[in-house]
């Protein structure tokens, strides 16, 4: 007879050898990450979007509750008293921190109060231009034939519309510009992009496998629109969107240095630097002040919108 015994002990170290390796293969067979999830692991990672985004709370938290920042009010003027008064770099985040302008109003409490205007009229626009030319754009890619042509020749004609000068154009031929019409006249040009990024997107994702198999099983136009191919064709999308949205926020403050964007009581960067243009001499910091955070915010969201195409590219890692 065999020795059991024997043949055990030849069995046991291949059993111990065999044990380890199938254990250290359990976090290697993991589930793999979506899109999504890959891409908040690479942003987390990345000090542009760190440094960008921790700018954008901080603007976006001035913008909605200034009155943390500052108690003056941006309106109220002394002119006897604090025309041009130069700033008291020594009173952090008193209404003398930043000087008076020349109509005698702190500079701090308009750099404070004038983040709601620009902030809003670019985070709503965007979400506007965004909307429509998703619309546009998968309607277009997906249905084809004269639908595609009939909206692929509105966007070029919308396209070839210079941007600031038809935003002047429409501005011009209304008395009171608020900033529900800026964001509007922004809104109706700006489209255009987007609805050419998503038309393109969906028109590669159409011919899925997924896609194809949804339509023979029955599945509504609806269903496969907002199911199948809106959530694989919103990554272009968002990158375009999120660099866009800078460019607003430097539209809107275009438009109101050149006098045909929002117009006073309400505040606004752009209507400081317009302002105090002719006190670039006497005065320089009237001017700079409101001119740096324009340029701060719309870095911001530059850098912002970098890194996100950097995350949902694949090409660009």
């Amino acid at each position: 007879m065999p020795d059991t015994t024997a043949l055990k002990s030849a069995k046991a170290p291949a059993d111990a050898v065999e044990a380890p390796a199938v254990a250290d293969a359990g976090p290697a067979l993991g589930k793999p990450r979506s899109l999504w999830s890959d891409a908040w692991h690479d942003l987390r990672r990345n000090p542009l979007f760190l440094v960008s985004m921790a700018l954008i709370v901080v603007l976006a938290v001035m913008a909605i509750f200034p009155s943390l920042f500052t108690s003056a009010s941006p309106r109220d003027a002394n002119l006897a008293e604090h025309y041009l008064q130069h700033p008291n770099w020594g009173h952090f985040f008193a209404p003398d921190w930043l000087g008076y302008d020349g109509q005698g109003r702190s500079i701090y409490a308009r750099v404070v109060y004038g983040a709601r205007a620009s902030i809003m009229v670019g985070v709503i626009v965007t979400l506007a231009v965004t909307l429509t030319g998703l619309v546009v754009g998968m309607l277009a890619g997906y249905f084809g034939g004269w639908i595609d042509t009939l909206l692929s020749r509105v966007t070029d004609v919308f396209f070839g519309v210079p941007f600031i000068v038809g935003a002047m154009v429409i501005l011009t031929s209304f008395e009171r510009r608020s900033v529900w019409v800026v964001i509007l006249s922004l809104a109706f040009l700006g489209w255009t992009s987007i609805a050419r990024v998503a038309r393109g997107s969906v028109i590669t994702i159409k011919q899925s496998d997924y896609v194809v198999a949804a339509k023979a099983l029955g599945a509504s136009t609806t269903r496969i629109l907002t199911r199948h191919i809106l959530p694989n064709a919103i990554a272009p999308v968002i990158v375009v969107a999120t660099i866009a949205l800078g460019g607003y926020i430097a539209a809107e403050a275009t438009l109101s240095f050149l006098g045909i964007g929002l117009a006073e009581p309400t505040v606004s960067w752009g209507i400081d630097v317009s302002a105090a243009k002719d006190q670039l001499r006497n005065a320089p910091y009237v001017l700079i002040i409101p001119s740096v955070m324009v340029s701060v915010t719309v870095l911001s969201f530059l850098m912002f919108g970098d890194a996100v195409r950097n995350a949902l590219d694949p090409k660009m890692r």
